[in-house]
C-alpha cells in the first residue's frame, strides 16, 4: 500500500483522521470537562503534524497521479469533517 503516492496518501489520511476524531473526542472533553489542557496540547501539536504531512501528500498525488482541482478540493474538505477521511478512503480504495 506504500508503494505509491495514492497509498501513502491513503494512510496518512487515515492516521490524520484518527488523530482528529481523538482531538476532537478524547482531548476536547478532557480540556473542558476535566480541566486537563494537556491533553489537547499533544493531540492538537501531533494532528498538526499529520495534517501537514495529509496536505503534503495530497500534493504529492495530484501531480504524480494528476487528480482534478475538484478531486484535491474534495481531498481537502474531508480533512476538514470528522469522518471525512474514512468516507474518502474508502472512495478512493473503490477506484483503486
Amino acid at each position: 500500500m506504500m508503494n505509491t503516492a495514492l497509498g501513502r496518501f491513503r494512510v496518512i489520511g487515515i492516521i490524520e483522521g484518527i488523530s482528529y476524531l481523538v482531538l476532537l473526542l478524547i482531548a476536547m472533553p478532557l480540556k473542558y470537562y476535566l480541566d486537563f489542557p494537556d491533553a489537547v496540547k499533544v493531540a492538537g501539536s501531533l494532528h498538526g503534524l499529520f495534517f501537514v504531512l495529509y496536505i503534503l501528500a495530497l500534493a504529492h498525488v495530484t501531480f504524480k497521479d494528476r487528480w482534478s482541482i475538484l478531486k484535491v478540493i474534495v481531498a481537502f474538505i474531508a480533512s476538514l469533517l470528522p469522518f471525512g477521511n474514512f468516507i474518502l478512503d474508502a472512495r478512493l480504495k473503490k477506484e483503486q
